[in-house]
Parts: structure tokens; C-alpha cells; sequence
């Protein structure tokens, strides 16, 4: 008889996790995500990603403002009796007393190698800190962020440029075909978690939308990690003439000059080591641009200081 499943998740990074394991012939039994919001202009309601697909693949979706102070999901969780729950960026703190409603307990995907970056956004903050290299761990949640026991970890390395959109993209493949093999151990008992090294355990907190602003007294390095970290939400700006111009993609320079000052007209802007050359621009309330097609009309040229 196949094992239940549950599914919690909320982002696109949960969705081709779920899918493989829908396509690897796993009984998912239930979904719970987040529950639909207002688009940022109020007119429209929009379903998580993963609400999207479980209609498609016809598994069941419970979405729950507060699955923790609820009953009626308790008691729902209690009588499905699952076998394992999986955990991909649900967006809620679960309970003890949830916790311990499922026979194999709850493991989750987290988007690093743990104890490295516990939080919220540890794709964003592997980038902003120019590492070379992160990865997946699959983990048993304890009542601690980020803290129990795992499972297996599996590295990746970042690629030159690397964006969060295809940083994510990738860490969720791989997600999505080592989980398999994990679960399997699991429900055979082969599996083994062991405890993380909590002494060195690093912390990835939230992104606040004003981080995105450019310091140019950084490094280009630096600053390439935070454009390259916050891509495409918030995005890393500066400001010129009170308007806010999001750089969306540079390339590292060795050009030295004047932290914040624009050098050329290759749109190289000089940084406390080194230098930036952008490649691609969104002026506030404009489309993105390639920077060859902005500079055409734009007033911002050699000379100008973004500081």
C-alpha cells in the first residue's frame, strides 16, 4: 500500500519538487499553502504556485490563515494518519503539536547547506556574500528555525553572474530529484539524521526592500552580489535627480575611479575596488532596458555622480 504524503509549500521554488514527486508515482494526499492574496493593485486574487498546480494534478488544497490555532485542520491532519510530511517554503511556523501528528515526522527542503544561512532567504544572502558555492539539505523539523537533525546535503556550485532567478531555479531541480531517494530511506528506515554543528550555524534574514539601495563606497564585488541577490524582487538601485534606476544585470570592471561617479560611456560607475559596467536597466515606472537602448535617450552621462 503506498505511503500518504503530505505537501506544504507556497513558492515557485516548491513547485517542480511536487511535481516529481506526483510523477514518481508518490501518493500525495493533501497540499496546504498560503492562502490566495490580492495582487499589488487590489483587482486581482492570486492563487501560491503551488495552489496552481495541485488543481491541476487534482490533489487536494487546504489553505489556512493560521494552520497552528486551528482545529478543524488539526483534526483533519490527525485523521489522514500520513505517513511523512514534506516542507518547501510553507511560510508558517509549525507546532509541536502538529509536528507530531505524522509517523515519520516533518523534513524540509532548505535552500542551503545547513547550519549555513537558517531563515528566510538563503538564496539572497548566499549571493550578496559572493560565495562560490551552496546547495540543498533535507532536514527533520524540530521546534527551532532551521535547526534539526539532517538528512543528507547535496552542494552546487554558483555560477559566474549567477542571478537569484536561476540560482533558485537550479537549487530546486535538484531538490526535486534528490527528495526521491530521501523519502524512499525514510520509509524503509535507512535513513540517517544527524545532528547539525549548531556552533556554527549562520543566520539569512528576511530581505527588506531598502537593502536594495547601492553603497558605492563597497566594493564592486560587493555591490555585484547585491544585484545579482536581489534579482528581480526588490532589486538593486540607485537614485539620480530624486528617480530610482534599478540595475538588473552588471559585469565586473577593473576600471578604478570615483565611488558612485558614472566613468564612460561603456556606463562603467566606479566603486570603492574596482568597478561596475551595467549591463541591462529599469528606470522607476519604466520597462527594462538594455543599456545601449537607454543611454539613446537618456540624461545620465559621463560625468554624472550617483552618490
Amino acid at each position: 500500500m503506498l505511503k500518504k504524503i503530505i505537501f506544504m509549500g507556497t513558492p515557485m521554488f516548491a513547485v517542480p519538487i511536487l511535481k516529481s514527486l506526483y510523477q514518481n508515482g508518490y501518493l500525495v494526499s493533501v497540499v496546504f499553502t498560503q492562502p490566495p492574496k490580492k495582487s499589488q493593485r487590489g483587482m486581482v486574487v492570486k492563487p501560491t504556485p503551488i495552489q496552481n498546480l495541485s488543481e491541476i494534478l487534482n490533489i487536494e488544497c487546504r489553505t489556512p490563515t493560521n494552520l497552528n490555532n486551528n482545529e478543524n485542520e488539526y483534526n483533519y491532519i490527525k485523521k489522514l494518519d500520513a505517513d511523512l510530511a514534506i516542507v518547501v517554503g510553507y511560510g508558517q511556523i509549525i507546532s509541536r503539536k502538529i509536528l507530531g501528528l505524522v509517523k515519520n515526522g516533518f523534513i524540509n527542503i532548505h535552500a542551503s547547506l545547513l547550519p549555513k544561512f537558517r531563515g528566510a532567504a538563503p538564496i539572497q544572502r548566499s549571493l550578496m556574500n559572493s560565495d562560490k558555492e551552496t546547495g540543498i539539505s533535507i532536514m527533520k523539523i524540530i521546534d527551532e528555525l532551521d535547526a534539526g537533525p539532517i538528512c543528507n546535503s547535496y552542494p552546487l556550485e554558483i555560477l559566474d553572474n549567477e542571478n537569484f532567478e536561476s540560482l533558485s531555479e537550479r537549487l530546486s531541480l535538484l531538490a526535486s530529484e534528490k527528495i526521491l531517494d530521501n523519502v524512499d530511506d525514510i520509509f524503509s528506515g535507512k535513513a540517517i539524521f544527524k545532528e547539525q554543528d549548531h556552533k556554527n550555524s549562520t543566520y539569512a534574514k528576511k530581505i527588506n526592500k531598502f537593502e536594495g539601495k547601492i553603497t558605492w563606497d563597497e566594493s564592486a564585488k560587493k555591490i555585484i552580489g547585491k544585484i545579482n541577490g536581489l534579482y528581480p524582487f526588490p532589486g538593486a538601485f540607485f537614485l539620480y535627480k530624486g528617480e530610482r534606476y534599478k540595475i538588473l544585470k552588471a559585469e565586473l570592471t577593473n576600471t578604478q575611479g570615483t565611488p558612485g561617479l558614472l566613468l564612460n560611456d561603456k556606463f562603467e560607475i566606479g566603486c570603492a575596488e574596482n568597478s561596475i559596467r551595467v549591463l541591462q536597466i529599469q528606470r522607476e515606472g519604466k520597462k527594462a532596458q538594455k543599456i545601449q537602448e537607454f543611454m539613446l535617450g537618456s540624461q545620465i552621462k559621463k560625468g554624472s555622480s550617483f552618490v
